[in-house]
């Protein structure tokens, strides 16, 4: 049976650059596995930013930042489910913020991840797993019930 993975910036990167966790993220998130995955439209953001800082900054080449961007931008139209930002996660995430003490980014992925959850979980469905290569957002989420699992785990 496929498995619904809410995925954050910080692991998302890891399909995109080669780092611990790589190989493993990017044989769960295959097509062919047939897992669902979602994001926050938030993460859309954060992952052309996570591309285009290094390369303008040199760390990156033109070359490998033009694939990592196209790869992602075709797998955002292919295969992610994108969560959109409502008032209720945009409410449940400034509380986040303040109960965590979460960076802003962080909060609004908990709160999508917490929203997506809920709903599964009250349509009678397996709770989601929340995929983070953040120590303080994986914390976060466990405090809430969330199921979590850090690709930093799988070298």
């Amino acid at each position: 049976m496929a498995d619904f993975y809410f995925v954050d910036t910080s692991a998302l990167g890891k399909r995109y650059f080669m780092e611990t966790g790589s190989a493993w993220i990017s044989g769960l998130l295959a097509p062919a596995v047939g897992h669902t995955v979602a994001i926050v439209r938030t993460t859309t953001v954060e992952m052309i930013a996570a591309v285009s800082r290094p390369e303008r900054g040199g760390s990156l080449t033109p070359a490998d930042a033009a694939t990592a961007k196209a790869e992602f931008r075709s797998d955002l139209a292919n295969e992610y489910q994108v969560v959109e930002m409502s008032p209720t996660p945009a409410t449940r995430a400034m509380t986040l913020a303040e109960r965590h003490g979460l960076r802003g980014y962080d909060a609004i992925q908990l709160a999508a991840a917490l929203e997506i959850n809920v709903f599964r979980t009250s349509q009678g469905l397996p709770p989601i797993t929340l995929l983070s290569a953040d120590a303080e957002l994986n914390a976060a989420a466990i405090l809430d019930g969330l199921i979590v699992d850090d690709p930093n785990l799988h070298p």
